[in-house]
């Protein structure tokens, strides 16, 4: 919107005041343009050199196992993954997975209702089947 200020007195001269807006649409139409050609060329940047690499009688890199989850729900009621196991036949279970991978990280999950003592009493079978790796899981809190 352009506002232009009454003539000067003198006839057919006009005085005009710069125009004080700035039009957007040329700087939105320049940064869309750009978004389309970085989300064209970005896939391209990461494709690697084609090589004829030399071979190694090195071992492979074997990846991470899965970490074993533990749930404790507020029945008390316990899960290794998503199985219901028996509280008697958790250790056994937890021994024997340990054997497999004693450096497997296991996550302890448990409802907020369970008390400390169940989380404790979890946590002391997970290290006694001789697991090192143990984190608890929780969920972020929303800021108040």
């Amino acid at each position: 919107m352009a506002m232009s200020l009454p003539p000067s007195g003198e006839a057919g001269e006009e005085r005009y005041a710069p125009l004080a807006e700035i039009n957007v649409t040329p700087m939105v139409d320049v940064m869309l343009v750009l978004l389309v050609i970085f989300m064209v060329t970005a896939p391209l940047l990461t494709v690697g050199v084609p090589l004829d690499l030399p071979k190694s009688r090195a071992s492979e890199l074997t990846e991470p196992k899965k970490p074993v989850i533990i749930s404790l729900n507020r029945d008390g009621e316990v899960f290794i993954g998503d199985e219901r196991v028996n509280s008697d036949e958790l250790e056994p279970r937890l021994a024997q997975l340990a054997a497999g991978d004693p450096n497997r990280i296991v996550y302890v999950r448990s409802d907020r209702t369970n008390t400390y003592a169940q989380v404790m009493d979890t946590l002391g079978l997970v290290n006694h089947a001789g697991f090192s790796k143990v984190s608890l899981i929780a969920e972020a809190a929303t800021p108040r």
